[in-house]
């Protein structure tokens, strides 16, 4: 929020666009929208393009944007505000190395993902370089298949359908690959694709070749590494459930309700209005892909209740569910004060 007001302040007059949905979290975005700035697409429309002039403001969000749209914002002059985090700007640099050295750039994350398209983007800028995006251990597994046996290139091209470069050939192309990461994803699964890949480049050219085949870049953002490595601490406690607060599409609050979910009773919320009574929550299924709602989640008497956040969730909306909880049991923050 600080660089939403910073930019209002410093631009007062001026027209201000924000490039995406930079903060995923309703509320927040709220807030922006009351300050006048205007929400365009993370990958602008022409017409939305159409619309900017010289005199405007554009905010690059945190995950950054793809290079095709840079250049059209470029092209209409706009100035920018940009928070692309220093974490993706590591992982960019890598890429475009990847690219210069005619390496294919391996990209654990989600294909759909903005931050990720933002970096698949960067592969391309040298002219010649190719990604392919893996998102599970599965799909990692596959493509390590096919780097030993060979297979069906239509059916590989079919399977990672919008996941990969223009041109991008298997058969060519995963000859010297090149590890990077969505900066939200688990640390521990993005280490196991680049083992899975590491073992089945060496099986496939053999340990004394594998520097002319295989590279590795780990950049896990800090402050979702932090809440990463603070729930797996928090988990080791004895805990009756956990409650995840967050944007329901925020990539770094999702995998933190994937940790809880494997553990112990896991609810995904947005806020702490969620939390309708001790029978009834409302929250987020990542099964489904919707809200649900469960029947009494909050058991009886004395309960220990784990919570975690995701890294731009506001610290007023953490305290909203610690009084909310408190509030179910008929309790205020007041009266556990010392």
């Amino acid at each position: 929020m600080i660089w939403a007001y910073a930019a209002r302040r410093a631009y007062p007059d001026r027209r201000i666009f924000l490039l995406g949905e930079i903060i995923h979290n309703p509320e927040v975005n709220d807030q922006i929208l009351r300050m006048g700035i205007v929400t365009i697409a993370g990958k602008p429309k022409d017409e939305e393009i159409n619309q900017l002039t010289p005199d405007d403001i554009v905010i690059i969000p945190a995950f950054g944007t793809e290079v095709s749209t840079r250049k059209k914002l470029e092209a209409k002059g706009c100035q920018f505000v940009d928070t692309t985090c220093g974490d993706v700007m590591s992982v960019w640099k890598r890429v475009r190395q990847y690219s210069k050295d005619s390496v294919t750039s391996i990209i654990h994350g989600k294909a759909w993902h903005e931050e990720t398209m933002a970096t698949s983007s960067q592969a391309r800028t040298s002219g010649k370089g190719h990604y392919l995006v893996v998102f599970t251990l599965a799909e990692t597994d596959y493509v390590c298949d096919y780097i030993l046996k060979g297979g069906n290139k239509q059916e590989f091209l079919e399977k990672f359908k919008g996941a990969y470069s223009e041109g991008f050939d298997p058969d060519v192309h995963l000859q010297a690959i090149g590890v990077a990461n969505q900066t939200t994803m688990l640390r521990g699964e993005t280490e196991e694709v680049q083992r899975r890949l590491k073992a089945a480049m060496v099986r496939r050219f053999g340990e004394s070749e594998i520097a002319s085949h295989f590279r590795f870049f780990d950049t896990i953002c800090g402050a979702t590494q932090d809440r990463q490595d603070a729930l797996e601490k928090l988990l080791r406690n004895p805990l009756e459930l956990l409650i995840v607060i967050g944007g329901y599409n925020s990539s770094n609050t999702s995998h933190l309700a994937e940790m809880g979910e494997s553990k112990l009773p896991t609810y995904f919320i947005k806020n702490a209005a969620k939390m309708i009574s001790e029978n009834s929550i409302f929250h987020y299924d990542q099964h489904k892909h919707e809200e649900i709602e469960t029947l009494n989640w909050l058991p009886k008497g004395h309960v220990t209740v784990g919570i975690t956040a995701g890294a731009s969730c506001p610290n007023n909306l953490i305290e909203d569910v610690i009084r909310r909880l408190l509030e179910l049991r008929g309790l205020s923050v007041q009266q556990l004060l010392p």
